[in-house]
């Protein structure tokens, strides 16, 4: 069965990116651990805040890769502990997050089993470019209708 992409419109030009982008969102599964909470901060930040209770700095690792936040969490057990009855689990994570393009990761902080991931989110500013139609009198390059578009400046 062939699948139908939203974006095969003809009028919706370089959104390849964008469709790569929700497919791997939709294939990446999630059981809910660990939490997490996002929330805006200021004008244009953002934080991403994850209930990490028990993990150390070392124990976790943050990564962009491709404009894919990854939160990853890894304990290791200590064989010299002997547990009678274990109900705090020390297992893995990995949480991902995809950002648009320009979001820069800040900073992130650890305190209290609270991991906090700062993000900036860039200002857009409209741009209007107005583009020059030459014709085949002007000495430009020559098509069959004798008109170029020069989107070079």
């Amino acid at each position: 069965m062939n699948r139908v992409s939203m974006f095969s419109s003809p009028f919706l030009l370089g959104f390849e990116q964008l469709e790569r982008s929700l497919d791997r969102l939709t294939k990446s599964g999630s059981d809910g651990y660990p939490p997490y909470n996002i929330e805006k901060i200021g004008d244009a930040g953002l934080r991403i805040t994850l209930a990490v209770a028990g993990f150390t700095e070392a124990d976790l690792t943050i990564e962009v890769v491709e404009n894919q936040l990854s939160v990853r969490g890894k304990q290791q057990d200590d064989p010299e502990r002997v547990y009678l009855h274990r109900g705090i689990a020390g297992r893995q994570f990995h949480r991902t997050f995809m950002l648009a393009d320009g979001i820069e990761v800040t900073g992130a902080k650890l305190e209290n089993g609270l991991l906090a991931i700062d993000l900036a989110r860039p200002t857009i500013e409209p741009k209007v470019k107005t583009i020059r139609i030459d014709t085949a009198a002007s000495g430009s390059a020559k098509t069959s209708r004798g008109k170029t578009i020069d989107v070079t400046g």
